[in-house]
């Protein structure tokens, strides 16, 4: 008997009858013919996670009460641990645990991507442990001079992938990187207006007022 496709991580019996009853059933049934959702981390996937500096953790309890954590740092925080496994450092938040004992009795996960800039998303089905105990893991998945103190380390065993459309949204720039462009361009503005004084003072012309702002 053939595996069943990987989307059926998502993709249950009630979510295709929805489908089937809503008429998008037949669209899925052809990205199940040829075998559903990416299973791999490819090179595009981590491409996109060089560029993430957020994202949402949703785990279980055994009793099914879900509950999801925005785990961020600076981009890339999110690498490869092999072929098969993300990792992240974990760092020391409001020491609730939730996440951490969800996993304990629980280790199916989910992590949802966002990349506000370029409108993209990623949704990761899988399987997530905690790692409490290895220094050299730690040092591995630890972003170089961020002052943060990681308390563990979280794996996330990739079972499969799916990228969403960019329709709805919204999008946002970051804060940081909008200050570095508006830096740039006032400095090519002073270069700009320096010149515009050379040129008047070598015509004999008096200098502008400088503007208002």
């Amino acid at each position: 008997m053939p595996a069943p496709p990987s989307s059926d991580v998502a993709f249950t019996g009630a979510v295709k009858a929805v489908q089937t009853r809503r008429n998008s059933r037949p669209a899925y049934a052809r990205l199940e013919a040829r075998g559903g959702f990416e299973t791999e981390i490819t090179p595009d996937l981590l491409t996109f996670l060089s560029d993430i500096d957020t994202a949402y953790l949703a785990t279980a309890n055994s009793a099914g009460q879900p509950y999801a954590q925005h785990r961020g740092g600076p981009k890339g925080f999110i690498r490869l641990v092999d072929k098969t496994t993300l990792g992240f450092a974990d760092f020391s938040g409001n020491r609730q645990y939730i996440t951490t004992g969800n996993l304990a009795e629980n280790d199916k996960a989910f992590l949802f991507l966002m990349d506000y800039a370029h409108r993209r998303r990623i949704k990761l089905w899988g399987h997530a442990r905690v790692v409490e105990d290895d220094a050299t893991l730690m040092v591995s998945l630890m972003p170089s001079g961020y002052r943060a103190h990681a308390e563990q380390a979280i794996l996330f065993r990739v079972e499969a992938w799916d990228v969403n459309c960019p329709q709805h949204i919204p999008q946002k720039l970051d804060a940081t990187e909008v200050a570095a462009s508006l830096e740039q361009l006032r400095t090519h503005i002073r270069s700009l207006e320096r010149e515009i004084e050379e040129l008047r003072a070598a015509r004999g012309r008096p200098a502008a007022p400088p503007p208002a702002i």
